[in-house]
Parts: C-alpha cells; structure tokens; sequence
C-alpha cells in the first residue's frame, strides 16, 4: 500500500511538472521579477567602476613565446618599467640640463638618458663630441629618453607624466608607451560616453521609423539599457578586460541584441490584434516569439563565442563578453521585457502612429527580375574579394593602437621624428655570468649601423673598476638576481620591416653570446610575436565560426543544403568588406581583422535565416516566383531596421574614437553590416529559387528514406539468397550458419525440398531411392534435435519470468 501510494504522489508531481508554462509564470510573477532586475541593476551599476581596464596588448600573448617569457622574467628580476621620451622646445644646453634633473628627481622616473650620460656640458668645446650632442640635443631643442620606475599603465606613472607636463609647460613634446597608454586611457573614457549617446539617440530615431509608435522605442532601449549595465557589472566576475572590450561590447549588445526586444513586441501586437486580452495575448506572444529569439541569439553567440579559442589571449577577453552580453540580453527581454510591456502598453497605445515604411512591393520585383545578373555579378566578385582581402597591409602591435594618426601622440611623435629621428628601445635581459663577455656583446650592438645607443653597467664602468664601486641603487638597475638589463635604442619605429630586421639581428648576436635563458623584449619583438600568434589564430577561428554557424543553422532548418546557401552571401560579404581598405590602400589592423570577420557572420546570419523562413512559410501557398517577392516584402522592413541599427553604431564609433583600433572595428562592423543587407537581400531570392526543387524537400527525411531503401534492398537479397540455399540443397552445398535458428530454417528449407520430390509434375509420387530416403530420416534427426533445444529455451525463460513475479509479490507484502 505505501509503494501505491508513493507511486501516485510521484505521478502527481509528474502532472504538475508537465503543467508548468513559463510563459505564465513570468506573467504571473511579473512585479517580483521587476523588482529582482532592477535591484541586479543597481548592484551591477555600483560594480561597473571598479572593472580594470587593459590598454597594454602583450599581456595577452600566450606565455611559451619568447617575448612574454622575458617579460616575465624581466618583471620578476627588474620589475616591468615604463618609457617615454620626451622634446623640449627653445631651451638652451644648460637649461636642458636643468630640465633633465627636475625630470630626474621625481619619484617616479628611474632614470633620464641624455647626452650628459656621456657628455659633460659643462667642459669646454674642445672636450665635447659634438656628433653625440645632435643626438640629444639640436637648434635649441633637446630630446630625453625616460625610464620610469612603474610599468606603462600604472596609474603612478600617468601620474609622473602629469607631473612632467607640469615642469615644462608648452615646451613638452611627448611621445613613447607609457605616453601612448595615458593618451588611450583618456581618449577612450572621454570618447565612449559621447558614443554611447549618439547611438542611443540614433538609434531612437531609426525605430521611431520603423515602429508604429512614438513610445515603442523607450521599452526596447529601456531593455536593452538593463541588459547592457548588467553586462557591465558582472565584467568584474572576469576580473581585467581589454580597452577595446570595454569600448564597443556595450555598442555591439545593443546593436545586435534589439531584434529580440522586436520580436517580442511585434508577436505581442499581432495576438492582441486577434481580439484577445492583454495577459493571454502577452503569454502567447512569449511562446511564439520564444523559439525565433532563441535561434537568433544562438548564432550571434556562437559568432562570438569562437574568439575565446584564440591563441592571443585577447579574443577570448571579447569572445566572453560579447556572449555574455547576448545571454543577459536574451534573458532580459524574456523575464523582464515581459513586465515593461504590461507597464507600457497603455501609453504605447496612445501615442500610436502610421507606420512611416514606404512599401517595399516594387523593389522586391526588381530584386527578383534582375537576380540572374546579381548571382553571376557576385560570382565574378567573390574570387577577386577572396584574393584581395588577404593582401592587406596589417598593423600588430601596441603603437597602432596608441599613436595613430589624429591624436596628439602622434603629432608629437612626428615632430620629433623631423629633429631627431626616431628611437625604439629594446632590452636584453642576459645571464650575468661574465662582465668581459657582456662588454664584448655590448660593443659588437653598438657597431652596427642602425644602433643609437647601448647602456650597460659593463659600459659605464671604466675598465678594472669593480662593480662595488657604483652605489646598489644604480647597479641593482642593469644587474640584479644573476641577471644583467642591457638598454638598447635603435633608429627605427616600433613596428616597421626595419624594426623587424634589427630584432632579428639584436638576438642571433644575443643567441651567440648567450644560447640559453636570453630574451630581448620591447615594442618591436612583442609585436613579432602578436603577429605570430594571431595570423595562426585567424585561420583557426574562422573555421570554427563557419562550423559552428553551419551547425546551428542545420539543427533549426533541419537540411543540410539550408545552412550552405544560408551563409554564401554572408561569406561574400565579409571578402568585400575587408578587400576595401586593401582597394583604398588602408592599413588595417589584424586583431580587428579577425574579430569582425567572426562579428559579422555571427550578427548578420540572421538576416539570410529571416529570407529563408519567409520562404519556406510563403512556398506552403505560392509558386517561386510569389513566395521570393513575398519573403522579401515580409523581411526587408526587419532587416532594414537590424541592418541600419548596426551600421549606425559602427559608423558612430568609427568617425568619434580617435583610437585607430577603435575606429576600425567600428568601420569594418558598420560597412560589414551594410553589405551583408545589401547581398542577403539581392543575392538570397536568387539562391532560394534556384534551389527550390531541394529545399522543399526535407533533407533529414531524404536520408532517412535513402538508409530505410538501403535496409529494404538488403532484406530483398537475403530473402533471395536463402531461395538459392534451399535450391542448392540436390547439389551437396551446405551454407554457414551461427545460430540455432537460421539452422532450424535451413533445415526446414531443406526438408521442403525433399518433400517436393516425392511429387511428380502430373501430381504423382515418384520412385524413392535408399539414399533419399537416408538423407531424409537424417534432417528428420536434426529437427527434432532444434526442437528440443528450443523447448528448453522456453522452459528457462518461463521458469525465470516465475521467480521475478514470485519476487514481486513479496515486495508488495
């Protein structure tokens, strides 16, 4: 009795279970989950300011290359200091001096080298060498090269820079990585505040246009404004983002995310006006609208989750955020949007307007008479796209991101340029096993052309001087824990075939001097081995973004040929727009070279899915002709508002941001999601009609048919091949066979043949020989013997079936 009366609760609660309806429960709980979003909110307001904000690039290199293992060990022995440089203006030999110990003597610079590191100024011309002063110091200007004592982000020496800003006013030209980083950090907090209104004010206007009310566009920012800041918020739990993470994941969640809110809202408007309620039409919507958000966000996710498997540690930085943006988006409009649409309603009703939407029935007529020009158009395009888009020029490293062109940065840096020439500082951080052998690699790098200068401690002491003759602060500088700093300073830019060149020569005469446990680290070998990492991750991650995508879009349509068309146009797309900057002989820079590539198939799939369902729903009804046209009515409205809400807010981030890094991935996004409008919507009619025949059928079931054939054909053949046994039975063949029943029917196949004999063709029976009648007693024998092996077969299942029931009935007792 109680096994019965355990048996009903859990059916009972089974029943319950199955009766349960999300949609009713967040209508039904909708002040509740109101209340819990907004309190989320507040919480991730107050945690958003306190997310560190990366702007240093080689923190992202994987740590088995060199650069980031001398970094490392570099940070470990001598800390990880700081470089700028520095041009004073109309500024006489002594004044720079003075200058120069000023600069010296706060806390936060290490040290300052200049011509005086060599050169006394005060002696008499006859002792000074006038060619190392041009280095230093020309037509009244002078220029210092600053060691700082922190690294290049930290806030102290941001700090020491204000405080050098200070001492020579307007006289200061400023140029290096600890420069460059101050520069971006305030740049971009500055920058991105202005963004983020001109989007949102953008933004209202194109869904003012394409709504039919003046108030629909405050719900859906509304969602999205919550969905963004708790995006922000939860960014603490990763603990440090990148600066270009944190510059355009709130921008790209609300671009790429607004379709959900939309589905929403328009699935609520067309229940109610069926005539139902608010509550019933609100419960229906959610259900209608669940599974199109669902796929939608699903690509979009996949798109970006793929950055995270990238080598150069920075995609998996803006992979997960991104993601994580499109799920609390994706939650948000379905718990929350909910209770802001009861909220809503009433004064989204009153300020109801016509819809602003010209109709779209004329172009998509054009669009479709002209699809046989516009697919033999994109076929000759896509091989040169795909050639072209390859051959880019691309930008690496730290000094694309910080000195482009249009900041001060970089006016500064060619001023100095046109004085002085440049200056690109490495380090070699050696073993110090030999004071003689550091002295010979230091005078062999200063031999070589391109080389400014060399500092090490086995330089600056004069010869048979022991090293405990200088003060520890300064020899614990350039030696330290058994490893020496070698300062180098070549002429060359931070990232150029010169700097590349130098490094390579700097570290095979390192590797000669010292093979083991030498490193040389600096702008230019981080930046060899960004270039490294990320040209590798690039094919890896469009691989996996192109399966990943194809794998979604097959699990929702169920085909295999859907996915394939579905992502053609999107694929075209992305070769032309990054074949524009090569066609316009733009640099661009690779990091957002690959992160694009993955944002746009990701963001702008969705657009070739809503041609597809359009279709196949408008196919149900119409021939191919009618059902493109109407997929086309039905869908450029939508597409039109998505597409143009991306273009805007890549366009908005690419014209503001004076960060070169920023601003493209800004163009490539904005470009990137007009062109795919412009070939989904031309291209995608085309691909549909064309392959009409395949795509109304279900490609799932085509295999299923193909494989059920295949079983139904094998069946046939061995339906066949024991005829023939039975057949060669008067020929003395016996077949192989395993079991004890294909035996039995052997036997009984065998035994029919026998008896068929025994008859004549005019029915009579025919004369018996004693072999016949030999072979017939032996398979009446071997019958008989099956026989009994089955019955006792039988008689063990049957006595087994008893136990199990007899058990069972104790277990009730």
């Amino acid at each position: 009795m109680k096994l019965k009366f355990l048996h009903k609760r859990k059916e009972e609660k089974q029943t319950e279970k199955e009766a349960f309806s999300l949609p009713k429960f967040i209508i039904e709980r909708s002040r509740a989950i109101e209340i819990v979003f907004l309190v989320l909110v507040l919480i991730s307001a107050l945690m958003a300011p306190f997310v560190e904000i990366n702007y240093d690039l080689t923190e992202y290199l994987p740590s088995t290359v060199q650069s980031k293992q001398g970094l490392d060990l570099m940070e470990e022995k001598f800390g990880y200091p700081g470089t700028g440089r520095i041009m004073i203006d109309d500024v006489s030999l002594y004044e720079a001096k003075a200058y120069k110990d000023k600069i010296e003597a706060l806390d936060g610079v290490d040290q300052v080298m200049w011509l005086d590191t060599s050169t006394s100024v005060y002696a008499a011309d006859a002792f000074i060498n006038f060619n190392s002063v041009d280095e230093y110091y020309k037509d009244n200007t002078a220029v210092m090269d600053i060691v700082f004592v922190n690294g290049d982000t930290d806030k102290r020496t941001s700090q020491t820079i204000d405080e050098i800003k200070d001492i020579l006013g307007d006289k200061g030209h400023y140029v290096g990585m600890a420069v460059q980083n101050k520069s971006l950090q305030e740049n971009v907090s500055s920058e991105m505040k202005l963004i983020m209104t001109l989007a949102v004010v953008v933004i209202f206007l194109i869904l003012t246009v394409t709504t039919n009310s003046w108030f629909e566009p405050v719900l859906y920012l509304t969602v999205m404004g919550v969905a963004i800041v708790l995006n922000k918020g939860t960014n603490l739990f990763i603990g440090r983002i990148s600066f270009l993470t944190n510059s355009v994941s709130a921008v790209l969640q609300l671009a790429c995310s607004m379709d959900y809110s939309i589905f929403l809202s328009h699935a609520f408007a067309r229940e109610k006006a069926k005539g139902l309620d608010q509550m019933t039409a609100l419960s229906n919507a959610i259900n209608e609208a669940l599974n199109s958000i669902f796929a939608s966000s699903l690509t979009t996710i996949v798109g970006f989750i793929v950055l995270c498997f990238m080598k150069f540690n920075i995609g998996f930085d803006m992979g997960l955020v991104l993601a994580k943006g499109i799920v609390l988006s994706l939650l948000t409009v379905v718990f929350f949007m909910p209770a802001m649409i009861l909220r809503m309603t009433p004064m989204i009703e009153k300020t109801s307007h016509r819809s602003f939407l010209p109709s779209f029935d004329k172009l998509s007529h054009g669009i479709y008479n002209s699809r046989r020009i516009v697919l033999i158009l994109i076929a000759v395009l896509a091989i040169p796209a795909y050639t072209a888009q390859s051959m880019n020029d691309f930008l690496y490293g730290n000094d694309a991101v910080g000195a482009s062109e249009g900041t001060t940065v970089y006016e500064d840096d060619e001023l100095i340029t046109a004085k002085f020439g440049r200056s690109n500082m490495m380090m070699a951080i050696v073993p110090d096993t030999s004071f003689i052998k550091e002295k010979q690699f230091t005078d062999e790098l200063e031999d070589l052309p391109y080389m400014k200068s060399v500092t090490s401690l086995s330089g600056q002491l004069p010869e048979g001087v022991p090293e405990d003759f200088l003060p520890y602060s300064i020899t614990s500088q350039l030696h330290k824990k058994d490893y020496a700093r070698i300062l180098i300073y070549v002429k060359s830019k931070g990232e150029s075939k010169l700097a590349y060149q130098c490094s390579d020569e700097i570290q095979a005469i390192m590797k000669k001097y010292y093979p083991e446990n030498s490193y040389l680290v600096g702008t230019t070998p981080s930046t060899q081995d960004i270039q490294t990492t990320i040209t590798k991750d690039y094919s890896r991650v469009n691989v996996m973004s192109l399966i990943g995508v194809f794998v979604v879009v097959m699990w929702s349509f169920k085909s295999l040929i859907i996915p394939l068309l579905i992502m053609i146009p999107i694929e075209v797309a992305i070769f032309v727009n990054m074949a524009v900057p090569y066609i316009v002989g733009d640099t661009m820079i690779f990091i957002g070279y690959i992160i694009v590539s993955c944002i746009q198939l990701g963001a702008t799939v969705d657009y070739a899915i809503l041609t597809t369902n359009n279709y196949l729903e408008c196919r149900k009804t119409m021939d191919k002709k009618e059902a493109a046209i109407g997929a086309l009515n039905l869908g450029i409205p939508a597409i039109l508002t998505s597409g143009s809400i991306l273009t805007c807010a890549g366009y908005i981030v690419y014209k503001v941001s004076s960060v070169a890094a920023i601003g493209d991935l800004g163009h490539l996004i904005g470009r990137g999601a007009l062109i795919s409008m412009l070939f989904v919507c031309s291209l995608m009619p085309a691909f549909l009609v064309l392959f009409d025949h395949i795509l109304m059928q279900n490609e799932f079931e085509r295999i299923h048919l193909f494989f059920k054939k295949r079983r139904e054909r094998r069946h046939a053949r061995m339906k066949r091949a024991a005829r023939r046994v039975a057949g060669a039975v008067w020929k003395g063949k016996k077949p192989l066979v395993d079991s004890v029943t294909s035996k039995r029917k052997q036997f009984e196949a065998e035994t029919k043949a026998l008896e068929d004999t025994e008859i004549t063709e005019t029915g009579g029976p025919q004369e018996k020989t004693d072999s016949d009648a030999e072979a017939r007693e032996k398979h009446r024998r071997k019958l008989r013997l099956l026989g009994k092996v089955r019955e006792r077969r039988k008689d063990r299942k049957r006595k087994m079936t008893e136990k199990r029931e007899a058990g069972s009935h104790e277990e009730d007792h």
